[in-house]
Formats: C-alpha cells, structure tokens, sequence
C-alpha cells in the first residue's frame, strides 16, 4: 500500500501553544473599567489555558464524568461524588488564580473586573468547573447577612486554595459554596419551595424536603432556601458540622444534563439536615438577591468566554484550510462570517466587562453604578446567553465535519451553550425582572438612560434605536408581551453605547450598521457591503 494515501494535507495544525488572553477586546475592556493592572496575570492565565495539557485536562473531565457514591462498603450512608483528577487540576488554578470568591477580600480598585477576566479566559479551556467557582464568589454578599456566620467562613470561602474533600469546615484552608434554591414543583418560582425549617433549641434550623437541582454537591457549604415560621427564608447548610459529624445531604442521583457533564448536579434530600439562618425569616428572597446578580454577571461572562473560544477555533482552521483554490479565510463570504462572529464577541465581552466594573464599582460605595447593574446584569443575562447558542452553531459549521467531531472541543462548547441562559432564570425570568426592577426602582432606568446616552449623538443609527426604545417603554403600563422585544432593544442599545464609545471605529461601525441600523440578514455573514471584514478577523486572532 502506498503510504502516499496516508499523507496528511490540508489540516490545521492544532491550536495549542497560544495565549488565551491575546485579544483585543478583552484586555481594552480590563484597562477601561479599572483593572490594567491584572494585565500580566491574565497573560500567564492565558498561556497556561493554551497549553496542550490544560487542553487534555478539559477533555479528560468531561470524558470521566463525575460518579455518585451512596454508600460504602458496609453499607453507610457516604453520599459522595467521585472526580476525575483532572477536574481537581481545573479546580486548583481556578480558586488558586482567585476566581472564586478572592475579590471580596481583595481592596484594589478593579479586583472584580480582574476576577471577571481572569474567569473569561479560563472558562475558555473548560466550563463545568466555573459552576461552583461561580457559586462561591456569589454567596459571600448573601453570607454577609448573617455576620457572626461571615466571620467564620468568609475567610477560608475567599482563600486562595482548593482543598477538597468532606471534613470539618473549620479545619480546611479553603473552602466551596453551592446553592439549592429550586425544587421540581416550582422551579425558578422559589416561592413555591416546599422544604421546611423548623426552629431547633440550640438556634439552628433543622431542614426536611427535597431540591431539584443543586449543582456541585461535594462543596462545604450551601445556602438554601426553606419555608420557615415567618415564610421563605434562607439557611447555611454544611456538608460536615464543627466537629466532624456528617450532616444529613443524601445525595438521591445525578443529573443526566445535555452538557456541563464535567459538573455534577445532584437531587439532595434533607431529613433533620442542620441549617443555620441567614437574614431575617421570611426574607429569603430579599437576602439572595445580590447572590443571584452576581451569579448572572457570570452567566454573561461564561457566555461571552464560549462564544470567543468558538470565534478563535473558527478563525484558526480558516487560516489554514484551504478550499475552491484559496485559503478559506481569503474567501470573502467566510470572511463575512467570521468578521460577524467577531462583532458579536467583541460586544458581548465589552458588556460583560463593563457589568464587572458595575459590581466593582458598586461594592465600594457608588451608588449610581449600584443602580445601573440592577437592570443592566438581567439585561446582559437575558441578550448575551442567548446569543452563544448561534454563534457557537455557527463557529462550528465554519470547520463542517471537522467540528463535527468530540475531538475539535466544538460539540463540548455547542452541549454546553444553553446553560448560562437557563441557570438562574431563564429568558422569561430575565425579561419580567428587567420589568420589575424599572418599576421598584426608577433610578436604575435613570442609570441605564444615563449610560446609554454618553454615545448620544455619535451615531445616527444609535440614536435611532435609542428612540426606538423609548418609544417601547413609553408604550403603556401593561408592558409583559413586549418583555422580550423590550429587553433585546436594551441591549443591543447599550452594547452599541459601549462600542460606539470605546471600540475600534470598524467594530462599532460594523454593529451599528448590523444591529442597530438593519442592514443584517437573519445569519451571521450578513454584513453590509463595505465593512472592513479583514480588518475584524484580524483584530480576532490572538496576536
């Protein structure tokens, strides 16, 4: 046989060896809302998610899904999950790198954009594990309602090391949080939570009932949400108690999910389950609610990272695949693609960025930038995790049967894509909160107008859109049917603000004539005539 049939021709080489955190968009928008000085971490963050072995770490974990241990050997209750190393590897640098909950202890001006960042990049290398990485940066500000609670915990929730494994709290130097918020009658309707809280003498809770979806089931520390004497409220649940003792957290199954299969997500049951009150009875909701912000500014940011990962493997096989005579990137219809996946990256990332800044800035005394993320986190939750899905899809297509294939890391990234749209409200949710918040809380619609207009008049088609969009709101009181098309226009609206302000003029220029001025089709390779498409792909690729 001859070994020219085995000849290897016309494929990419793989892409490994580069720096994640080369991007443009990316590394402006950490200077911009105050981080400049994280540059150099995200650089070696970025080196190290380009490596081949943190590639093989992602695969690995994914390939060996976690593995649910009921009981041992004899017949004990241990309600464990067992782990692939490799998922332990991703874990280390993510805590190590002060993905988790590090900034809240962090007093820099600009911890949370770095944090943010640092997320965005190596979520790039895998997505599963930022779930409970997302979790712990999220309890800290719900935790803080119950400060004698707080001194103990916050300390080792904000270290910077991974160590796993069920014991006493106390006795670790750094711990996890996860949540268990919903149950299978109510789902995002909290509300209709039926676990209950019974008032024990010592002034502990103790919890009977039974959650839905709780993701990442072998971290420290819950909180969870039961029905108390006074109404809904919220609890902290230990895996062990101070002491040692196991608390009652059995482990019912595991989800079988389309994705995120690194993670394990679990049905817990609680029978007499110690919890200990976290606010006042009654206020569950009100004491999550800066929990649940800030687990969507992640949402954004996770779906801003997979979209840019896929943008970056499409990019790299048009480089280098040729077809119909030419290279593919040099064909202007695939260009026209590429460039338009990249305007769509570009925006997302400079909107989860600036939400970042919000949060930053807000945690230390700004109150209008306090405002300003109520509404525009949901906004960003609600627009930019709905756009990974499409962009993910399309990336793959640019390598056909290629991406097709486990091996390219697509078909993880495409299984994984819907999830930051669904976890913590889904598209409804976010539209209806976006509503809510513009009636509790004017100022925060103030806030938003306000932002909005810092572009006003440098684009005509921006303006136009803007008025578009204080036309909807202006449209009556009985707003809940135009929810969606409402909350599109805002964000669209505010990533062309962001764009028009601080983007190259061929980016802005490219959404605003898309997005905002109509000049699209309903796929991505639609852009008008005109645009400078070479000039956005290379801008792209990590340099």
């Amino acid at each position: 046989m001859s070994p020219a049939t085995h000849e290897v021709v016309n494929q990419p080489p793989p892409l490994a060896g580069h720096d994640i955190a080369a991007d443009a968009a990316l590394l402006e928008g950490v200077a911009r809302e105050g981080a400049g000085w994280a540059a150099d971490d995200l650089h070696r963050l970025g080196k190290l998610g380009g490596q081949p072995e943190a590639q093989r770490w992602a695969d690995d974990a994914n390939r060996h899904e976690p593995r649910l241990l009921t009981h041992d050997r004899y017949g004990n209750r241990v309600d464990e999950v067992e782990f692939h190393p490799a998922w332990h590897r991703l874990m280390d640098v993510a805590v190590g790198e002060g993905l988790a909950a590090a900034p809240w202890a962090d007093q820099r001006a600009g911890a949370h954009v770095a944090r943010a960042a640092g997320l965005f990049t190596w979520s790039q290398v895998e997505a599963g594990h930022s779930c409970p990485i997302s979790m712990t940066y999220a309890v800290v500000p719900a935790l803080r309602n119950a400060p004698e609670l707080a001194a103990v915990y916050e300390p080792l929730l904000t270290a910077r090391a991974y160590d796993p494994g069920l014991r006493d709290p106390g006795t670790k130097r750094g711990l996890l949080a996860g949540m268990g918020m919903t149950e299978k009658q109510g789902g995002s309707d909290v509300r209709a939570n039926s676990t209950t809280a019974t008032p024990a003498a010592d002034g502990s809770y103790r919890l009977r009932g039974h959650k839905w979806f709780t993701s990442a089931p072998m971290c420290d520390l819950f909180l969870v949400l039961a029905q108390a004497p006074a109404g809904l409220s919220c609890f902290l649940v230990p895996r062990v108690l101070p002491g040692g003792e196991r608390n009652t957290f059995r482990i019912q199954r595991l989800k079988d999910k389309l994705g995120n299969r690194s993670n394990a997500s679990s049905e817990p049951e609680f029978d007499d389950t110690v919890g200990w009150l976290v606010g006042d009875e009654g206020q569950g909701v009100r004491t999550i609610i800066e929990m649940v912000a800030m687990t969507r500014l992640d949402c954004v940011t996770g779906s801003a990272s997979g979209m840019r990962g896929a943008l970056v493997q499409a990019v790299h096989h048009a480089r280098y695949r040729s077809a119909f005579g030419g290279p593919l990137i040099g064909k202007p219809l695939m260009r026209n693609v590429l460039a338009d996946l990249a305007v769509e990256s570009e925006a997302a990332t400079a909107l989860a960025l600036r939400l970042a800044g919000a949060v930053d800035r807000g945690v230390r005394g700004d109150a209008n930038e306090r405002a300003f993320g109520r509404l525009a986190i949901a906004v960003g939750k609600f627009w930019v995790c709905k756009r990974q899905p499409a962009v993910v899809a399309e990336a793959l297509e640019c390598l056909g049967g290629n991406g097709y294939v486990e091996d390219s890391g697509l078909p993880r990234l495409y299984r994984d894509a819907p999830l930051n749209s669904i976890w913590e409200g889904s598209g409804n949710v976010q539209a209806l909160d976006v509503l809510r918040a513009m009636r509790r809380d004017p100022g925060s619609l103030d806030a938003f107008r306000a932002e909005v207009a810092l572009a006003a008049g440098a684009d005509g088609r921006l303006d136009t859109a803007t008025a578009k969009l204080t036309a909807l709101l202006g449209d009556g009181d009985d707003l809940e049917s135009d929810a969606r098309r409402i909350v599109e226009q805002m964000a669209v609206v505010l990533q062309g603000s962001l764009l028009v302000r601080h983007a190259p003029a061929v980016v802005a220029d490219a959404f605003c004539a898309s997005r905002l001025g109509g000049d699209w089709g309903h796929t991505f390779g639609t852009l008008p005539r005109g645009v400078d498409t070479a000039a956005l792909v290379d801008r792209a690729w990590p340099a």
